[in-house]
């Protein structure tokens, strides 16, 4: 039987990599999508060779943009987190690395009008996983977006040119509010009690502090993940606040959903070592922190929850607003956030009453990889 294609682009965004498609090439069936999607990246093989993934979280993404209808935008795009190993497409979450490859595809493939002589241009886009708009510096060259730059970002080894993405009202995505529970919120599991907090910016997030958890919270990736216990414990976590927000119904509900809410450890700012032996200073930031995406510990953390702990840090009560033990909330902040391959700083700044979020900034690079024909076994 002779493969079925359809055109694709492969773009890095931030640290993240994944398969961008233009919605009128994918046919409207939701479930021909899916088997589209779960053999583009090999979804069903944990090393993904069958496919274009990477066995990772990182690179298990996929990305539809179309044209926006809506007054303002130009164009609409909804992502999918594919499985590694397993047949899931899951659409309740977003990739906040993969924003800033959002504008170099919409400039890239003529969705917006870009001059050649420009420098740079404001595209706004409209992100349907979270019903959020995002408004994109895309910098240019030639008409197209720019790769070459001086800007770095942890976790790449070469710089790039600097995509600047802010997030207006970006609270409530999910539940409807910023912190639905409140600032801290109780959960108990077989091994203990816990004080969390959960914030629903970006992509939703709950909180534990690891003097609770029993660790430094500066630990090497490699050292927790050996740690099952730990690891249940925070799927324990996870899970009960999952359903405690309405995120999901039950506990097996939420279990088979470990895209979101995603769960992070936070701790006060101190000096560690990142994954390749540097050394970061306590007072270079104001947070340290490390998450768990698809059930592993990520190995910088998730552009869309840099969103969100940055956030978190500033709104009142909340355990990684106690842990930083930030103050002074009345301007945009530069919050600093220490991860396990250095230092990231997000762009923040609450509303007047200082009660939520009015804007959320991080800056990204992107580029192209490929563009061509994408074969795909069959379609049912």
């Amino acid at each position: 039987m002779s493969q079925y294609t359809l055109p694709c682009v492969v773009y890095r965004g931030g640290t993240s990599r994944g398969i961008f498609f233009h919605e009128k090439d994918l046919p409207n069936d939701p479930e021909k999508q899916r088997q589209i999607f779960l053999q583009s990246i090999d979804a069903y093989n944990n090393l993904q060779v069958n496919g274009l993934g990477g066995g990772n979280s990182h690179t298990s993404k996929v990305v539809v943009i179309s044209p926006s209808l809506k007054e303002n935008i130009d164009v609409n795009y909804t992502f999918y987190q594919v499985g590694i190993g397993v047949e899931v497409v899951d659409d309740r979450g977003t990739c906040g690395n993969l924003m800033a490859a959002v504008g170099a595809f919409a400039v890239d493939e003529g969705l917006v009008e870009a001059e050649y002589d420009a420098e740079f241009i404001e595209v706004s886009v409209y992100n349907t996983n979270i019903n959020k708009k995002l408004f994109l510096t895309v910098p240019l060259e030639n008409g197209e977006a720019k790769v070459a730059g001086d800007y770095y970002i942890q976790g790449l080894s070469k710089p790039g040119a600097r995509f600047r993405l802010d997030i207006f009202n970006p609270g409530g995505g999910k539940t409807g509010k910023t912190q639905p529970l409140g600032a801290v919120q109780t959960v108990k599991t077989k091994n203990g009690t816990y004080a969390v907090s959960f914030v629903d910016v970006v992509n939703p997030c709950v909180y534990v502090a690891s003097e609770a958890l029993g660790i430094n919270g500066t630990e090497l990736n490699s050292e927790l993940s050996t740690r099952d216990d730990l690891l249940e414990e925070l799927e324990e976590i996870r899970c009960d606040i999952s359903v405690q927000t309405g995120i999901a119904d039950s506990l097996e509900a939420a279990r088979k959903a470990p895209s979101i809410p995603k769960i992070a450890i936070v701790a006060k700012a101190q000096g560690y070592k990142t994954s390749d032996g540097r050394v970061i200073n306590g007072e270079e930031v104001d947070i340290v922190t490390k998450m768990l995406s698809m059930g592993n510990f990520h190995r910088t953390f998730a552009a869309s929850c840099l969103h969100n702990v940055a956030s978190a840090a500033l709104l009142k009560e909340t355990v990684p607003n106690l842990l930083s033990e930030l103050t002074d909330c009345s301007e945009e902040q530069m919050i600093r956030i220490g991860h396990p391959e250095g230092i990231v700083e997000v762009r923040v700044r609450l509303t007047d009453n200082q009660d939520d979020v009015a804007f959320v900034g991080l800056d990204r690079t992107a580029r192209k990889i490929m563009k061509g024909d994408l074969f795909i076994e069959s379609i049912s």
